[in-house]
């Protein structure tokens, strides 16, 4: 006995939308509810988040995995806000000058807020020492000092000239000074001999007295041999004094700040290098400018002493605990710091105190949170992150001298240690990719934390959805929402994830939802959101967007695109598709037809053939082939060839949610049964025949209903969906309605065989135990008719009777 297929009645209506029991929500309005401080459906995240962030180890840095406007960002701020404000403040750190090697720049590290201090002590030293030491050098007592080491060192002078000229006047020569020097002349009776006089002389005075000036030269230059030596220790003197006055005044103003950090030796040696620098530079504080000519200009310069300042890189006093840094524009130097460049005379000139810091500087001890997408599209940016967590330092260096681009000097500042969590967030196509091509990355990001984009729907979690949108509505001033309202987004939720059992985590639909919702009760004059004004701001959303919509339908309903809604034909077919346009998605009827034909088997797939066929939709239609030869010719070559086409398709066709459409169509060919133009049918199948779930099945039945809508309902349309979709359907309140007045219909089919039945009214028929299925059935007619193409091209294959006889006569 034959078991007769079973032909599904039309889905309940409330089978088509789970509506929300607004008894479970026990409030008035949002008002009444206190603050949600959980996170709605992300335990497995957050613990991820909290395990990563609380393991100091090299590696453990973070992936926050997951789509854009699920809140990632907000809940992995919102619990780094709560955890660093418990941690200690990390360090400052300071530049300084390297008075040894002033292109290298040595680094300070001090503890939070201390090196603000230092950079203010020292910015006050300086602007003190400008007038102090000035004034201090034209005091009296200076001037005493100075005056007392130029006159000893003139009186040893004189003195020696002195007793050169005593000595000289003893042997009756004088000791002459002239505007060329000193010289030597022969004296009688005190008086200068002249030269004529000096020639009466006897030869033997000349020889007395020309040997007593050779002497008395030879003790002359020796004499002018000394100056240099005693302007040397004059000098020196002077310069001790400049040196013990300028100390009089550093020493004691530099010991206060070393006070002030006596438990930090690296800054005491700092300051002791620079007491040292000021006493030996002196005269920068008594010649504050200078003047130079450039180009035929007297150009004027001033003393900066910018050699003393602290380039307070990092400093966290005013903040509480750990730093939390969001880089938004991270390129390399906005990661790692850069050296920045002045221009004077024409020059690229830079010091230690045009250092500037990277995100990596600020967040030092703390969190740096970074979008990966924005990194990998920066040059270098990517790279230069790594290293610095590889090496765990900070080093700033440009990308020329990193890559040997420019040899101009420039600084190469002294690295940082580095100790920060990085907190990536991004798809997860860019974490899959990452894992497979970066080597590294697997090492440096060891933790994923992967956000859920849907919770389940119960009555703890619509009463948490009530509560997320209390705190919601609070935090951005928007009016309470009473239950219908909630009920109302709730229901939306589930119909965000096409899911009548599960609900959105997707925060910026809903917070966009509640903002939109409350903009309408407003101008509606509301004190409360109700649930009109909710489905007003969905209504809204879908207009702004549904402009092409409306001109597709326009097209099907003044018969551009053709597309029936009544009547019966062979081998044509209604399939259902979704087109995608940013946040919008729309459903549309698409004509699908199918030919058959005397062949060898073959499956022809003409958007395949023309290359508008993705893979997925051609493997759906390998698929349905497999299932005609498996059902209809298990002992026999299929002996028919057929065409299959998505008429009036235009562009790419991907997915195999027409796949069931297009076997159904394919069936109706062959059993030359005529299928109800009234029915749509969307659906994939596998190679037993299965009905298997799609997706868009909401707007998929939508997009039909709209043009059975415009054209008049009778009753008799509907839509064909596979039996796993029914927990997905969340459909238009004037579907349900529709449906509910009996002038639409949903079926839900399991199998080919249940939808080939309804869409021709014949039944599909079972084989029975020889393999023979039940006259007037469609598998009976779809065997027969390849039964027959089978004996057609068994005679084409038969040579002609005479050709035959020949052959017999000739053997």
């Amino acid at each position: 006995m034959q078991r007769k297929t079973n032909i599904p009645l039309p889905l309940l209506p409330q089978q088509l939308y789970q509506s929300c029991d607004h008894e479970q929500l026990a409030f008035r309005t949002t008002a009444e509810l206190e603050d949600l401080t959980e996170i709605i459906g992300q335990m497995r995240a957050m613990d991820a988040i909290r395990f990563g962030t609380g393991i100091r180890h090299d590696g453990y840095n973070l992936f926050v995995l997951g789509p854009s406007g699920v809140g990632k960002n907000s809940m992995v701020r919102r619990f780094l806000e709560q955890k660093a404000g418990d941690e200690t403040k990390p360090d400052d750190w300071c530049y300084v000058n390297n008075f040894a090697q002033h292109h290298q720049p040595q680094v300070l590290r001090l503890p939070s807020g201390r090196g603000k201090a230092l950079h203010s002590r020292m910015e006050q030293l300086v602007e003190y020492l400008r007038s102090a030491i000035p004034a201090l050098f034209e005091g009296d007592e200076y001037r005493a000092k100075a005056g007392a080491i130029q006159e000893e060192f003139g009186s040893r002078q004189e003195e020696a000239f002195s007793e050169l000229g005593e000595e000289a006047g003893k042997q009756q020569i004088a000791l002459l000074r002239t505007p060329e020097g000193f010289a030597f002349a022969p004296l009688r009776d005190g008086e200068v001999i002249p030269p004529d006089e000096y020639e009466k002389l006897s030869d033997d005075d000349k020889k007395r007295v020309e040997a007593a000036i050779v002497e008395l030269q030879g003790r002359l230059e020796k004499i002018m041999r000394q100056m240099p030596q005693w302007r040397k220790e004059r000098h020196e003197r002077v310069k001790q004094l400049d040196r013990e006055t300028t100390l009089s005044v550093v020493d004691h103003l530099v010991n206060e700040i070393k006070e002030s950090y006596a438990d930090l030796p690296q800054v005491l040696n700092y300051l002791d290098q620079v007491r040292q620098v000021m006493v030996d530079n002196a005269d920068d504080f008594r010649k504050q400018e200078e003047t130079a000519t450039v180009g035929g200009m007297t150009v004027v310069t001033h003393q900066t002493f910018n050699q003393y300042k602290v380039n307070v890189l990092v400093s966290n006093g005013k903040q509480a605990g750990a730093p939390i840094i969001s880089e938004d524009n991270p390129t390399y130097s906005n990661l790692v710091g850069r050296v920045e460049h002045i221009s004077q005379f024409g020059a690229l000139v830079t010091d230690f105190t045009l250092i500037k810091p990277g995100a990596l500087h600020r967040a030092n001890g703390g969190y740096l949170l970074l979008d990966i997408r924005k990194v990998l599209s920066q040059p270098f940016a990517w790279e230069g992150l790594k290293r610095a967590l590889h090496t765990r330092e900070i080093r700033i260096e440009s990308l020329g001298q990193m890559y040997s681009l420019v040899s101009t000097v420039s600084l190469e500042p002294q690295p940082i240690p580095l100790d920060t969590k990085v907190i990536l967030f991004g798809d997860r196509m860019f974490y899959y990719l990452l894992q497979e091509y970066d080597a590294e990355f697997g090492e440096l990001f060891k933790v994923a934390a992967d956000f859920e984009e849907r919770i389940d729907r119960n009555a703890d979690t619509h009463m948490l959805y009530a509560r997320l949108i209390a705190t919601l509505s609070r935090r951005e001033g928007l009016l309470p929402f009473d239950r219908s309202a909630v009920a109302r987004v709730i229901e939306h939720g589930a119909r965000l994830v096409e899911d009548a059992e599960r609900l959105t985590t997707h925060m910026r639909s809903i917070a966009d939802l509640l903002r939109e919702a409350d903009y309408c009760s407003r101008e509606a004059g509301h004190g409360v959101v109700d649930a009109d004004n909710v489905q007003c701001a969905i209504d809204a959303q879908i207009r702004r967007q549904s402009r092409l919509r409306e001109r597709l339908h326009e097209a099907i309903l003044r018969d551009t695109l053709m597309i029936a809604t009544q009547g019966d034909v062979v081998g044509q077919i209604n399939g259902l598709s979704v087109l995608s346009l940013g946040d919008f998605a729309f459903g549309q009827p698409t004509r699908i037809t199918a030919t058959t034909r005397l062949g060898d088997g073959e499956m022809v797939n003409i958007e395949r053939e023309v290359k508008l066929s993705g893979a997925i939709h051609s493997k759906g239609v390998l698929i349905l082939s497999s299932f005609v030869a498996s059902r209809y010719a298990k002992n026999q070559p299929l002996a028919f060839s057929a065409s299959l086409v998505f008429e009036q398709s235009y562009g790419m066709v991907d997915g195999d949610s027409a796949s069931l459409a297009e076997l159904c169509v394919l069936l109706s060919n062959l059993a030359n049964a005529p299928i109800r133009q009234s029915l749509a049918i969307t659906g994939s199948v596998n190679q037993f025949g299965h009905a298997q779930a799609i997706g868009g099945v909401n707007e998929k039945i939508e997009g039909f209903f709209d043009i059975c809508a415009a054209r008049g309902l009778t009753g008799e349309q509907g839509v064909l969906i596979p039996a796993a979709n029914i927990k997905h359907l969340m459909l238009r309140h004037d579907v349900v309605a529709a449906a509910e007045a009996g002038r639409f219909h949903i079926y839900a089919v399991e199998s080919v065989d249940q939808a080939i039945a309804l869409l021709t009214g014949l039944p599909a028929g079972e084989a029975n135990a020889k393999g023979l299925y039940p006259a007037g059935s469609i598998n009976r007619k779809v065997a027969e008719r390849l039964h027959e193409l089978t004996e057609i091209r068994k005679t084409l294959a038969r040579p002609p009777a005479k050709k035959r006889a020949a052959k017999k006569k000739t053997d």
